[in-house]
């Protein structure tokens, strides 16, 4: 089959990686404008540009998938199947329309649960036990094509965001290429889904990482392993020592949910006698913390390098 292939982020590049393995290398890419990064701002193409100039595939870069110049473009290739992952724009009915076979999304959710753009994310923070990957129709509503394929998998209690992405981006190729492969021969099975089931995992903002250490130990620990690397949980460290504001990451914690985790009635977010933080319920016993303009360290060398005593506080940012 003639497959164009829609996408951006590296989410999709075992995909590629699988297509490209089975003789299948998509006829042509769309993917997003490069974006300024580093120190220099100096662009840097998506993962995605990257593996088709890699691989010698045609592409465009583009900030309206929708323009007519890129349909004009689809109609000449006349793809028997489009395939979106992580694409990052809306696709509009004319371009859905025009594939001679099909359309179909690979979404890091077992859907209907999780439709939206940070569904890996939101599956941490909310605690569910297991996730998966489905494979579906495009549709004009976000997410809400028919289901083709799905696998699913246990979230390890320790599990960050990254990680579980890098193994769901593993788990979505063998599975998409037996959809492929049903699509061609006209053997898939298109199965709608249940709306009523719907729940949604809307675009996370940096104040999402912001951390209220009114809420339990739990909660914010998966809230901590949910938002890494991006937009990550921060707070702001004060040392009663030297009463100066300190913006941190804390980029690894585990819950304490012992009786007595504040046996001296501290506030919120305070250093109890083990140095570990008092929460609404419970304590965070923290790993690693990336200081303002410092890399990822133990929470021991910034204890020690601070001077961390009982007392000290972990404050909710306000922007």
């Amino acid at each position: 089959m003639k497959i164009v292939y829609f996408g951006s982020g590296k989410f999709g590049i075992d995909s590629l990686d699988a297509l490209a393995k089975t003789g299948q290398v998509p006829e042509f890419i769309v993917t997003q404008p490069s974006k300024p990064a580093g120190r220099g701002q100096k662009p840097k193409p998506t993962a995605v540009a990257n593996w088709a100039a890699e691989n010698s595939v045609s592409f465009i870069e583009t900030a309206n998938t929708n323009s007519d110049e890129i349909y004009e473009k689809l109609v000449l290739l006349e793809p028997d199947l489009i395939l979106v992952i992580a694409f990052g724009q809306k696709i509009s009915n004319r371009i859905i329309s025009l594939p001679k076979k099909a359309i179909i999304n690979v979404h890091s959710s077992l859907l209907p649960k999780y439709r939206g753009a940070a569904p890996i994310n939101w599956a941490i923070i909310n605690g569910e036990a297991k996730t998966g990957v489905s494979i579906i129709t495009v549709a004009e509503k976000m997410d809400a094509g028919d289901v083709l394929g799905q696998r699913e998998t246990e979230i390890p209690a320790t599990e960050t965001a990254d990680q579980l992405h890098n193994r769901l981006a593993r788990l979505a190729a063998p599975l998409l290429l037996e959809t492929i492969a049903q699509i061609e021969n006209d053997s898939a099975n298109y199965v709608r889904q249940n709306s009523s089931k719907t729940t949604t995992a809307p675009k996370l903002k940096k104040s999402d990482g912001f951390l209220d250490f009114n809420e339990s130990a739990e909660i914010l620990a998966r809230k901590i392993r949910g938002l890494w690397p991006w937009p990550a949980a921060a707070a702001i460290y004060q040392a009663q020592k030297t009463n100066k504001d300190l913006q941190i990451i804390i980029a690894e914690a585990e819950p304490i949910e012992n009786l007595d985790t504040n046996p001296k009635n501290l506030p919120v977010g305070s250093l109890n006698e083990n140095l570990n933080v008092v929460c609404g319920s419970g304590a965070l016993e923290i790993i690693k913390i990336k200081p303002a303009g410092k890399k990822i360290m133990t929470f021991a060398e910034f204890a020690n390098g601070r001077h961390c005593q009982q007392g000290d506080k972990f404050v909710k940012m306000n922007r």
